[in-house]
């Protein structure tokens, strides 16, 4: 009943939403997918004439209207551009909820999110000895980008070059941490995310450097899990709801209250801020109350940097000798959140790096999380825009503040043979503070 009970909710607030899009067709301009197939059914304007009749579809169609959801990036292009203010991503998101609760979840579905996602530590577990025995199935491709392949024919990763998991998990490396605050009198919690931990642990490695360097205190609390916009994103609230709470109890724990939430991973960051509220209306009011207030206090790591402690541009020489830069705003951090400059601040205060900027360098890179895995094919042919933005770049390293574009940008460059480094940007932050001693490079990134 309470199920039946919140479909019809989750129907009636859809309703609500629909009828404020004009149809007007804005979103095709912007629409990365529509860039590459130039039907309407992948806009958001087709989508949201298909969902206007869901009532009646989700009996006589489901399956089909669910099909359409699914290529669909999440990218939030279509909203940022909206001259009517649709929440596109916020229907999207209720109507994956919805036709999954009807169809129910495919048994791959049940595995990944209720199985592995939903149960942090049987899936550290599963993880690390996905990393141990790695070495069977996949072989190095680029020494630059720290990218591989498969070894063997595969469903999954037969055309694909991609980052393997880490040989240490970033939560194995640093289990938990808990310091006092220094010069900056401000102490943060710390939520890492999962490709940080599996597959990028030096983008953790930077952000703890950079904060212990500027005095802020951090509070890491030991099992954290996924954000779970994966499983949200493939219409399975259970879980979501289960990984919010687990988060939650360790994120904001009254007996060790911190001024802000900071994360390196942007999809991590507008999940947390916007998603997390959003999809919390069934919970107690004192736990929405505290959801709200979590989501006001979640800052990107470059935001927090540059407005809360202060990163100022570093006095450079000529050009002669630094390294070219380029930056791909990530969808989540840019479209969703509002930043761009922040990231920027953090690559100009490295005197060692020059900013270049690439061609629409907001342009979706195609990965889309569970997009590119559903829809390989058209990711690729989205992210073939992206690459040769980065190719007209001249580019040495291409920065972003996203774990998921940099595993997208990451089989992109290899793929295409480029001799090109993808790094965070508080990579290239962290490099340059030595004290007294100008930029000096971390470890290769890949």
């Amino acid at each position: 009943m309470s199920s039946l009970k919140e479909l019809a909710r989750l129907m009636q607030e859809l309703e609500g939403q629909l009828v404020s899009c004009m149809r007007c067709g804005l979103c095709q301009a912007v629409c990365p997918l529509f860039a590459v197939t130039g039907r309407e059914a992948d806009v958001a304007r087709g989508k949201l004439a298909l969902l206007s009749g869901l009532a009646q579809e989700i009996l006589t169609n489901p399956q089909g209207v669910q099909n359409h959801l699914s290529r669909c990036l999440l990218c939030g292009s279509c909203a940022a551009n909206c001259p009517s203010g649709v929440k596109v991503l916020d229907i999207f998101i209720k109507a994956r909820a919805i036709l999954a609760g009807y169809l129910g979840l495919s048994p791959v579905k049940k595995a990944v999110f209720r199985g592995l996602l939903g149960k942090p530590d049987w899936f550290n577990r599963i993880m690390a000895w996905g990393a141990r025995f790695q070495g069977i199935f996949v072989k190095p491709v680029d020494d630059l980008l720290g990218s591989s392949c498969a070894r063997f024919m595969s469903p999954l990763l037969s055309h694909r070059h991609f980052k393997p998991l880490a040989p240490t998990p970033w939560h194995v490396k640093v289990p938990r941490r808990d310091t006092s605050p220094g010069a900056s009198n401000l102490k943060v919690a710390l939520f890492a995310g999962c490709f940080i931990d599996k597959l990028y642990p030096q983008v953790g490695d930077a952000v703890l450097e950079v904060l212990d360097h500027h005095g802020v205190g951090v509070r890491l609390p030991a099992g954290q899990g996924c954000c779970g916009i994966p499983a949200l994103s493939g219409g399975d609230t259970q879980t979501f709801r289960q990984l919010v709470r687990h988060n939650l109890k360790l994120l904001d724990d009254p007996a060790a209250p911190c001024d802000y939430l900071v994360t390196a991973c942007a999809t991590c960051s507008s999940t947390i801020k916007q998603l997390w509220p959003l999809m919390m209306a069934e919970a107690a009011p004192a736990t929405r109350e505290r959801l709200q207030a979590l989501a006001a206090r979640t800052l990107d790591i470059s935001q927090f940097l540059v407005d809360k402690v202060g990163v100022a541009p570093a006095a450079v020489g000529p050009e002669d000798g630094r390294i070219t830069v380029t930056y791909h705003d990530p969808c989540h951090l840019k479209k969703s959140l509002g930043v761009a400059a922040q990231p920027r601040a953090l690559l100009k205060a490295n005197p060692a790096y020059i900013l270049t900027e690439m061609p629409e360098s907001d342009w979706c890179c195609g990965c889309g999380g569970s997009f590119t895995l559903q829809h390989y094919e058209a990711s690729a042919a989205i992210g073939k825009r992206k690459l040769d933005h980065i190719a007209a770049s001249q580019c040495r390293v291409v920065a972003t503040g996203c774990p998921a574009c940099m595993l997208q940008i990451t089989d992109l460059l290899s793929q295409a043979g480029m001799r090109v480094q993808i790094k965070h940007a508080v990579e290239i932050y962290a490099e340059s503070l030595v004290r007294g001693t100008g930029a000096r490079p971390l470890k290769n990134s890949a």
